[in-house]
């Protein structure tokens, strides 16, 4: 009697554990349905490795959301659409740190405080100067959305013997007076050599971008450092450069600069330019600096116009990439 109800008990207690489990299965898949559900019903950016302000999100049945997959050539944003969208219609070459301003993207690095690129738009409209819109009213400045820890600052270039140069030059940004203001925060600057470089061969390089804009629709620049290797006497490889000031903002070994061009007809076309920041004799043609875009992903750990099939490129530093 006694073992025969401590089976009964037993063998209550083991089908009570059992339904308890199969109870609590269905509620955690029922519970897990409805998640689904919910997040399917939910509008979100599209997720992957390939992020663009430009992407474009449709629905679908079920309610949910998916990116249209991406065109070899992504068209234009539809007018009214943000800046950001428009500058960045082919791309982000990464996404450490992203500032947008009125007129121009950055993405920033926090350990050397000096850009890791800067991204531009430029067209024959939008580098036209206003009248009353003035360099000489602009004063370099902190940029205040970056920690303070990761800022650089004006007293940093004092004395440095470099100048503060623009990523994003002013002369692109001439619509109204605060476009042109935004150029001059800090976060925007890299330590350059002056006579020289800055003011001179690097300066003619931004003016051979402006004047793009005549021959082509669409003008985008990316910018930035690199920090290159060089042999020294024992025969190794080293990535050696000076930093400045009392925060110790790096001053890039070069800079580079990739260009493309949209024509009327949607032909586009890119240069890719790499300079020694150094002083480099005037009468050195800018072809000279010419390499292949490449070559700056690699060193500088950047993926440009990523969202642009490279095949529809018709040009590439003057080359015919194709023969039909």
């Amino acid at each position: 009697m006694y073992y025969t109800f401590k089976f009964v008990k037993f063998g209550f207690c083991a089908g009570a554990t059992v339904s308890t489990f199969v109870l609590g299965v269905r509620h955690e898949r029922r519970k897990r349905r409805c998640e689904q559900e919910n997040l399917a019903a939910t509008p979100a950016l599209p997720m992957g490795p390939k992020v663009s302000a430009a992407t474009a999100i449709v629905p679908y049945e079920g309610g949910s959301v998916a990116p249209l997959p991406p065109p070899d050539v992504p068209p234009e944003p539809v007018p009214g659409i943000s800046r950001t969208a428009e500058i960045m219609r082919f791309g982000f070459p990464s996404l450490d740190t992203v500032r947008s301003h009125s007129d121009y993207v950055l993405s920033y690095d926090r350990r050397n405080r000096v850009p890791n690129w800067v991204f531009e738009h430029l067209t024959k409209e939008s580098i036209e100067k206003v009248e009353g819109v003035e360099r000489s009213n602009c004063d370099f400045k902190e940029d205040t959305s970056i920690h303070e820890f990761h800022r650089s600052k004006n007293s940093d270039y004092k004395y440095s013997g470099y100048d503060r140069g623009h990523m994003a030059p002013a002369g692109n940004h001439r619509r109204n007076q605060a476009m042109c203001n935004e150029t001059f925060y800090l976060s925007n600057m890299a330590p350059q050599v002056g006579k020289g470089f800055n003011r001179d061969k690097w300066e003619h390089l931004e003016r051979y971008a402006r004047k793009m804009t005549k021959l082509y629709k669409n003008v985008y620049i990316c910018t930035g450092p690199l920090y290159l290797p060089r042999k020294e006497e024992d025969g190794k490889m080293y990535v050696k450069y000076e930093v400045i000031g009392a925060n110790h903002v790096s001053v890039p070994t070069h800079f580079f600069k990739v260009i493309v061009g949209e024509t009327d007809t949607h032909s586009l076309e890119m240069e890719a330019y790499v300079l020694p920041n150094q002083e480099i004799p005037d009468e050195t043609p800018l072809v000279n600096f010419q390499v292949p875009v490449d070559t700056i992903e690699r060193a500088a750990g950047l993926l440009f116009f990523d969202r642009l099939a490279r095949d529809k490129i018709s040009r590439i530093n003057g080359k015919k990439t194709t023969w039909f």
